[in-house]
């Protein structure tokens, strides 16, 4: 029995090391400073704290994406309603400098559902990952209705570039947006 135990503490203090270094690793990584991170994560999170709130937005249709404080809010709408207050929520929380919006109205698709999307993101992913000129890890990708949507602070414009490039040539993507830009960090 002790033994038992002993093992389930092993596997937890493993699962925790390895859950704690992808994180750090990520935050390392990020072009972002650590502070400027933690205050996008709270503005990312109290926004999406706000639409499971609210009756009106669909937390599931429209996901926000915080860098530097400024706020891209990216998925689908059902109405006009729903969109314009999903942005009002966006803009009214606190460290929120500027709301950009890639919201298109929600519509069932013959040949591009939630497998195609989904296809997509993980194929984009791979791509994006193996390629040893990108930092992945600062690119945010999110598929709707088979449309990239890339989201980030990077390195270089040359990161931009092929991160688009790796996009644009993927099977099944209608459109790539991409918002990376590059970080004005020294």
């Amino acid at each position: 029995m002790k033994l038992n135990n002993v093992l389930m503490l092993a596997v937890f203090i493993t699962t925790i090391f390895f859950t704690g270094c992808s994180t750090a690793y990520k935050a390392v990584m990020d072009e972002r400073s650590i502070s400027t991170q933690t205050a996008d994560a709270t503005i990312s999170g109290t926004i999406m704290k706000k639409y499971l709130d609210d009756d009106d937005v669909s937390v599931m249709g429209i996901e926000p994406y915080t860098f530097a404080g400024h706020v891209y809010l990216v998925g689908e709408y059902e109405n006009l309603g729903q969109k314009s207050k999903a942005i009002s929520i966006a803009e009214n929380v606190d460290g929120v400098t500027n709301v950009t919006q890639y919201l298109l109205l929600k519509k069932e698709l013959p040949d591009c559902g939630t497998t195609e999307n989904l296809s997509i993101l993980a194929d984009v992913k791979s791509s994006l990952i193996g390629d040893g000129d990108i930092w992945s890890t600062n690119v945010e990708v999110k598929v709707v209705q088979c449309q990239v949507v890339l989201l980030g602070l990077v390195g270089s414009e040359s990161e931009i570039n092929k991160s688009i490039t790796h996009a644009k040539n993927t099977e099944g993507v209608r459109k790539v947006k991409s918002y990376l830009r590059v970080s004005n960090k020294p």
